[in-house]
């Protein structure tokens, strides 16, 4: 018996190595999917971030500065350094719809949206006073409003915006904030003050995600779309949402008390703004879904060896350790039908083609090897069972852990019942020969 039981942890670590190159391959597909995103993205357009609208006023100012060397003398010298006053919305206002669409790179499917959307609010600016110091050191230069747009590539169709309800003309470039677009205005000067009202209309393509900046001392943003798989993150949920299989609908909420989007926009890192984000998430990720499933690989084939071996004592018919590794070859070989069925049909048509596949090679098999149809079908009654607590666990991923715990206690527990009143040492003493 000792001799089997190492024989059995030897079979059970070679299963291994099939199990972990399943594995690789999953994460080499997974991996070839984020490529079919990077290209789409490169040909189509990236995942949007959309910031602004925001009033920038350019200006440099003259800076005097007084040095003194060792010897005391003091010397005078001037330089002029570029900056620029920003102001953002008292309230900013969005509505949008998100029309999502697929494009296909080989096997891989990847989610695009058109965003049509609707910008509004009102900009006040009140520039410093023209004191004579400040008209010696500060030069204002042209202001201009500008949109960020992290993709430019994704503007579809010609933007529409209007200041005090007159259009103005869009121009690329959105200065600090990267790429986009804006609009010049009049020049200003010192202690000059006013209200702009804004307005924008503009279609923004892009791929799977999309961000939008809370800019505004007080922003409402209300977003809906067909997608009926959203997956809110970044800094801040809606307050309110609905999601069904007809789409979804979203209002975001949010204060200038509780962002600090307008301080991170007047540092000079302005990366990792804060922002809200929606993502059109795949309902099941076919990739995420095999790579935890050959997470349990290694307790399908411990959990059969420990069925063969109770089976092999109690009714004393030896089975040899190359069909308990064809047996744990069957139940690896699984994961790698289940990740190749995916990517062609839906996963639990995968899952359930794949099973049904591998219990019927493997009753088939175990009818022989056990010498008994009987026995063949009760152990593919079991395989049926791990299959079905498997599929359980991948799609309730909220409460893996509390159904795994409950489905080792309930294998412990059957196989304490079924073996109690076994008398391990006579079963493991060898057989004496009968004396004639």
């Amino acid at each position: 018996m000792l001799l089997k039981l190492l024989a059995i942890i030897v079979l059970t670590l070679l299963i291994l190595i099939p199990l972990g190159l399943i594995r690789d391959t999953v994460q080499d597909r997974q991996q070839h999917r984020q490529e079919a995103i990077a290209s789409i993205a490169a040909s189509y357009a990236g995942g949007q971030t959309i910031t602004g609208p925001v009033l920038v006023v350019p200006y440099k100012i003259r800076i005097d500065e007084v040095a003194q060397d060792a010897e005391g003398k003091k010397t005078y010298r001037s330089r002029n350094e570029n900056r620029q006053y920003l102001f953002f919305p008292k309230d900013l206002q969005m509505q949008g719809e998100l029309l999502p669409s697929e494009r296909y790179r080989g096997l891989h499917k990847v989610h695009v949206y058109e965003l049509q959307s609707s910008f509004s609010g009102r900009i006040d600016y009140q520039l410093p006073a023209a004191t004579q110091l400040a008209a010696d050191q500060i030069t204002l230069s042209r202001p201009y409003l500008a949109i960020g747009i992290s993709d430019v590539r994704g503007l579809l169709g010609a933007p529409l915006l209007k200041i005090g309800g007159q259009p103005v003309l869009l121009e690329q470039g959105a200065g600090d904030l990267g790429k986009g677009m804006h609009a010049a205005l009049p020049q200003l000067g010192l202690a000059d003050s006013g209200s702009l009202e804004v307005a924008l209309t503009m279609t923004v393509a892009g791929t799977e995600n999309l961000a939008i900046t809370p800019v505004g001392d007080t922003n409402r943003f209300e977003l809906s779309s067909s997608w009926p798989h959203p997956q809110f993150g970044g800094s801040f949920l809606p307050r309110t949402r609905s999601v069904s299989e007809q789409g979804f609908r979203a209002v975001w909420e949010v204060s200038s008390l509780a962002s600090n989007a307008q301080r991170q926009l007047r540092s000079d890192d302005k990366t990792g703004v804060e922002s809200l984000d929606i993502q059109l998430a795949e309902p099941v990720n076919i990739y995420s879904q095999a790579d935890r499933a050959t997470k349990y690989g290694l307790l399908f084939v411990l959990l059969t060896f420990v069925g063969f071996f109770i089976f092999e004592m109690i009714k004393q018919l030896p089975i040899h350790p190359i069909q308990y590794l064809l047996v744990g070859l069957g139940l690896a070989i699984f994961f790698l039908i289940l990740v190749s069925l995916s990517e062609h049909i839906a996963f639990w048509q995968a899952y359930l083609a794949a099973s049904a596949a591998c219990i019927s090679l493997l009753t088939f098999y175990l009818s022989q090897v056990l010498r008994s149809a009987a026995r063949g079908l009760g152990f593919g009654a079991m395989l049926t069972l791990l299959y079905g607590t498997l599929y359980g666990l991948l799609i309730s991923e909220d409460n893996a852990l509390v159904l795994g715990s409950l489905m080792l206690f309930v294998i412990l527990a059957v196989i304490m019942i079924v073996t109690r009143k076994i008398d391990w040492y006579q079963t493991a003493a060898p057989n004496k020969p009968e004396i004639a």
